[in-house]
């Protein structure tokens, strides 16, 4: 096996615990001596990070070894001492990492205290370097910029229509179960009053594991809000609101709504990625997926793939 190998093999083990020590960030770790992994794991809930299980997993067998690691080893003292301390102790003698660590909060240059030391140290690039960023999207918006990253969810005919005439869905089963999903993964979910009364949605993630619960059901807009509903009204300034809701431990939110609302959010560059369902239909009438926008909006990453009889879009406004 070669490093790319391995740093995959690290980005799996991230990726198969993603969220799990929420509201830390997810890494993956690989301890490799003598071309034989050794030790690996990742970041557990409320305990060591992904290094220091990797490192307690390799004992004596990492010493003049390599680390890969999804993120570069923490510098600063925190729930637990620093990573970069661990790889010293282990006597690693290179460490391959994904990214830098972000946080302007904290100390970061774990990968410049380990060269100092003597340690050889490399940084990721190109797809690699991509991928372990895409893991921790979330979390390096929400330190970096004080906001959620924010997700725009619609579905539209192959005509561009948010609306079929007769029809309650858009989109087919597939889609809707794995809409779903992705509010089970979201931190909170939201669209504008228009929608809410237009179609009053309950916005909850229905017949999927929720594991941290439901997420927050908002509306931005005036209300007042319909009676009975469980929708949270936030009727400030579209960014003062994200930056509230960053400030209170929401990093993540699911736009799901409609033209006029997805617009301002774009417009005031407030959206990350966008997630266009199209189904294979022609409505012939209703809004589009965007209203007033009043100018191009370049997207980066950009993919399809097909979910049951729909195709998914996907594009980033900000990479990670």
């Amino acid at each position: 096996m070669d490093d790319t190998a391995f740093f995959e093999r690290a980005l799996a083990l991230a990726g198969d615990a993603l969220g799990r020590a929420y509201p830390k960030p997810t890494v993956g770790a690989v301890v490799v001596a003598g071309g034989d992994v050794v030790g690996e794991g990742a970041t557990e809930a409320g305990g060591r990070h992904g290094e220091r299980v990797a490192l307690d997993a390799a004992a004596e067998r990492a010493r003049g070894g390599t680390l890969y690691v999804t993120m570069e080893p923490c510098a600063h003292h925190g729930t637990t001492p620093p990573c970069v301390d661990a790889v010293l102790e282990a006597g690693i003698a290179r460490v391959v990492a994904g990214q830098l660590d972000p946080n302007p909060k904290v100390e970061g240059g774990g990968l410049e205290k380990l060269r100092a030391a003597g340690v050889d140290v490399e940084l990721a690039e190109g797809e690699e370097a991509f991928r372990a960023r895409q893991q921790l999207e979330e979390w390096r918006t929400w330190v970096t910029l004080g906001r959620p990253f924010v997700t725009y969810k619609v579905a539209v005919t192959l005509d561009g229509r948010v609306r079929v005439p007769g029809e309650r869905w858009v989109t087919g089963e597939a889609s809707r179960r794995l809409v779903h999903v992705l509010r089970a993964a979201s931190d909170a979910v939201a669209v504008g009053m228009g929608t809410v009364r237009w179609d009053d949605p309950r916005l909850d993630a229905r017949d999927v594991p929720t594991p941290r619960g439901q997420p927050r059901r908002l509306a931005f807009g005036r209300g007042p809000l319909p009676e009975g509903s469980e929708l949270e009204l936030r009727s400030g300034p579209l960014r003062e609101e994200l930056e509230a809701l960053a400030a209170d431990g929401v990093q993540s939110l699911l736009l799901e709504g409609g033209p006029t609302l997805a617009a301002a959010f774009l417009e005031q560059d407030l959206v990350d990625k966008l997630l266009v369902f199209v189904a294979p239909k022609l409505s012939g009438d209703g809004p589009g997926m965007l209203a007033g926008l009043p100018g191009k909006v370049d997207l980066t990453r950009f993919e399809a793939r097909s979910i049951g009889e729909d195709v998914l879009i996907q594009g980033y406004v900000h990479e990670p």
